[in-house]
């Protein structure tokens, strides 16, 4: 991808010696001319207000650039560095009386060859380029990475290759022996895992080119597999590549198996090659994934009809994301806005980004479908979602549509349970509800002392909240301990409507034996056991990508099945950024998965303990007075580096903190032997939080927005 930052601001090489590294940056000259006065620096990516300054001297000037060494200083920020996590590289540029930051590009993939190991953090210092092309810097737990340098396919399927890999602590700091090296190939679409031995061999030219980085010579490997091998001509493949290293130390054996394979250049490769197996034409596409840049290779059955009509989508799906057709689609919202009056019995309803019908949008819609059948309401549907909407009997529309944009400009309401994007303007005519998503316990917006998140900053975040809470002109709050919290961190200062969740009202009006059995039988779950629903939140700093976030399962399920599988069964519901699935196999008719059930609260209901951790579900399981346990391993971590709590949740949390699977197995069976009675504590919560929540909360959100509001606004 040829991009203006690739042509005036590169990193030409990296290299690291005695705890600096050296960069070699050039500059085009036509971006730094009538620029009196720079500089180099690292910012940090969580805190933008702490910065490195770098020292930078002028080696040459070629070819319409100015060549620079920056110089990185590791070994004088160590801790610094370390715990800031990651580093982005700038040049910033005194333009009249403005800083202008700028990024500088580097595509070299084989950055973490510059690694440098601290043993005493457990932790890895090393460069590498971002997903947009950029130089940075991470400091991160320990980590083997592998990468193919070239690749030879066959016209019988077979796939030749050889490569790489590299594991720091072990080549900087240990005494060690290699064993088997093997290629683990598992196809991405049915989990199914293939191991391919590989062959060792010696690359002495990583070890010259790489010297500052104590690289053995047998780091290499090469090896063959082929990919027609058992071939379901109607069922593609998706093939992910890792490496799995086997080595002793000190007679100990261990084993470790890489991230996943990268390729060093694609350029000489075929992204698409045709072969014939079997008399039948097979497509074999090779590319590097689009944010990572992992090699990523699929096997798929030819049609040529099928290729050039997904080409054509693909085409229209890339120039659909583009920012001038973003710009021209916000054009056309406010013009629409304008010329198109409002509908006064018109009402969009969003949840979770248009991926689920559910929370106390859902809540309100269906008070309103029973009592105000005289609107029209209509749902807003992410593309993903909307084979899901079609099986309810609910009017949708698909987000961004044409048909969208109408809908949204003439809507006289919005219902939303979290934020629009900032591009979407609210027409003057349109009353925003702002019917959130949660208790706070963790602190929110302007009460964040640090964001880390990808894709922002701390202060950007802020800045982005901040313009979209002026667009609300309700808030629903659940309490007045919420209210308190939202005026502060939305900095908002319209009409709070203190109701209680419409979310909860379903907890107060089904909970009934007969409903709960129903529900049972509807999710084939055993009636005769009672039911453990765990439902973690996410974790701000482990994600695969902005709005995808992963999640290290903790809970040793497979004890848990051992000490109660006689009378429990454990369901389980992710939060709804987590983006990756749980792999519960092993713990058939045990465990069950129902992160893609779209409303937890009928799970609420089915449930006779909720084990969590900082998520605000505790405080709408509270409505059920039942038990709850805290699984809180990482509770140092959370509450002092990520977001921080509210109040003392050690001391006020309805529920005994657990830090272990053993602490809580002997919880479960405490309350079982016991026969679990409702402590004090749990009072004390409960009249804090749950005190305006009977069934009545959505009764409350539309008599104040749809009847009284509609009255003052004539």
């Amino acid at each position: 991808m040829e991009s203006n930052v690739l042509k005036n601001r590169k990193t030409m090489s990296v290299r690291l010696e005695h705890g600096m590294y050296y960069l070699e940056v050039a500059i085009e000259q036509t971006f730094l001319e009538g620029i009196e006065d720079f500089s180099f620096i690292l910012t940090n990516r969580y805190n933008e207000d702490d910065i490195i300054n770098l020292e930078f001297v002028k080696k040459e000037q070629t070819d319409g650039y100015h060549i620079f060494e920056v110089t990185v200083p590791f070994s004088s920020h160590t801790d610094k560095f370390v715990d800031g996590e990651m580093w982005d590289l700038h040049i910033v540029r005194k333009i009249e009386e403005d800083a202008v930051k700028s990024r500088i590009s580097s595509q070299n993939r084989q950055l973490n060859m510059h690694s440098i190991v601290l043993e005493n953090r457990k932790k890895m210092f090393y460069p590498f380029s971002t997903k947009k092309g950029n130089l940075s810097f991470y400091a991160n737990d320990y980590k083997l990475f592998s990468m193919f340098d070239a690749l030879n396919l066959q016209k019988d399927g077979t796939l030749e290759f050889s490569g790489f890999f590299n594991y720091p602590p072990l080549f900087q700091l240990k005494k060690y022996e290699f064993g088997q090296i093997n290629m683990l190939v598992r196809n991405n679409r049915t989990e199914e895992e293939t191991v391919v031995p590989l062959q060792n061999v010696d690359r002495i030219d990583l070890v010259e080119r790489y010297s500052g980085s104590h690289l053995p010579k047998n780091i290499g490997f090469k090896g063959s597999v082929n990919l027609l091998d058992k071939m379901d001509y109607d069922e593609a493949k998706y093939f992910s590549f890792y490496v799995v290293l086997d080595y002793q130390i000190d007679g100990a054996k261990e084993q470790l198996t890489s991230l996943r394979m990268k390729c060093s250049s694609l350029e000489n490769l075929p992204s698409r090659s045709i072969l014939t197996q079997d008399g039948k034409k097979v497509q074999v596409k090779i590319k590097a994934t689009k944010i990572s840049k992992y090699f990523s290779l699929s096997v798929s059955r030819y049609n040529f009809k099928t290729e050039v009509v997904q080409g054509l989508r693909n085409k229209w799906v890339r120039a659909r994301r583009s920012k001038r057709i973003k710009g021209w689609y916000k054009a056309a919202f406010a013009v629409v806005s304008w010329l198109i009056p409002a509908n006064k019995k018109l009402v969009v309803f969003e949840s979770y980004h248009g991926k689920q019908y559910s929370d106390s949008p859902r809540a309100i819609y269906e008070y309103m479908k029973e009592h105000h059948p005289d609107y029209t309401m209509i749902w807003s549907v992410d593309r993903a979602s909307m084979k899901y909407f079609a099986q309810k009997d609910v009017e949708y529309v698909r987000r961004f549509s044409m048909r969208w944009l109408f809908i949204m400009t003439r809507a006289k309401y919005w219902v939303n349970n979290v934020r629009f994007p900032l591009w979407i303007p609210k027409p003057k005519h349109t009353v925003y509800v702002q019917t959130w998503h949660g208790t706070p316990l963790k602190r929110l917006a302007m009460d964040m002392e640090e964001v880390h998140m990808p894709g922002t900053n701390t202060n950007k975040y802020k800045a982005n909240f901040l313009k979209e809470a002026s667009n609300w002109d309700y808030l629903v709050s659940p309490n007045a301990y919420s209210t308190e919290i939202f005026k502060r961190a939305f900095q908002f200062d319209k009409e709070i409507i203190e109701s209680g969740y419409p979310r909860n009202d379903f907890l107060h009006t089904c909970n009934d034996e007969e409903t709960i059995k129903e529900l049972k039988r509807k999710f084939n779950l055993p009636l005769d056991k009672k039911l453990i629903l765990y439902a973690p939140t996410w974790r701000d700093n482990q994600f695969f990508q902005k709005g995808k976030y992963k999640f290290n399962l903790e809970l040793d399920l497979a004890r848990m099945r051992e000490e109660l599988g006689d009378s429990y069964i454990v369901i389980m519901r992710m939060h709804y950024l987590v983006a990756q699935n749980m792999d519960l196999t092993e713990l058939d008719g045990f465990a069950y998965d129902f992160s893609h059930l779209e409303d937890i609260r009928e799970l609420y209901l089915i449930s006779d303990i909720l084990v969590t951790d900082y998520s605000s579900v505790f405080f709408d399981y509270a409505n059920l007075r039942r038990p709850m346990i805290f699984f809180t391993y990482d509770i140092e971590d959370y509450r002092d580096n990520l977001r921080g709590f509210y109040f003392d949740f050690e001391e006020k949390a309805p529920g005994l903190l657990t830090k272990t699977t053993e602490e809580l197995i002997a919880e479960v069976k405490h309350m079982e032997s016991n026969q679990f009675k409702l402590s004090e504590r749990f009072e004390e919560f409960y009249q804090k939080f749950c005190y305006l929540e009977s069934g009545q909360s959505a009764k409350r959100v539309v008599e104040e927005v749809f009847e009284k509001g509609t009255k003052r606004n004539g």
